[in-house]
């Protein structure tokens, strides 16, 4: 699970995140971490739709490269 600093430094920089949920990168989620709580997190994507995910996916910076969830 992603701890709450790593979540606060990805909002306070407004970097675009990666969120990898599993092993098609076509279901990646892209955009800017916006909220969270114990359980979830707010991205608000480009098209400014609000995406409510868990905190146990794979959380990065978009521009890294993208790490595989099965390694």
């Amino acid at each position: 699970m992603i701890s709450d600093e790593q979540l606060n430094a990805f909002r306070v920089s407004g970097e675009k995140v990666r969120v990898v949920r599993d092993s098609i990168q076509s279901n990646d989620i892209r955009g800017i971490v916006v909220a969270w709580d114990a359980n979830q997190v707010l991205i608000r994507r480009p098209n400014r739709n609000v995406v409510k995910l868990d905190r146990n996916y794979i959380y990065q910076l978009a521009r890294e490269p993208r790490l595989d969830p099965l390694e």
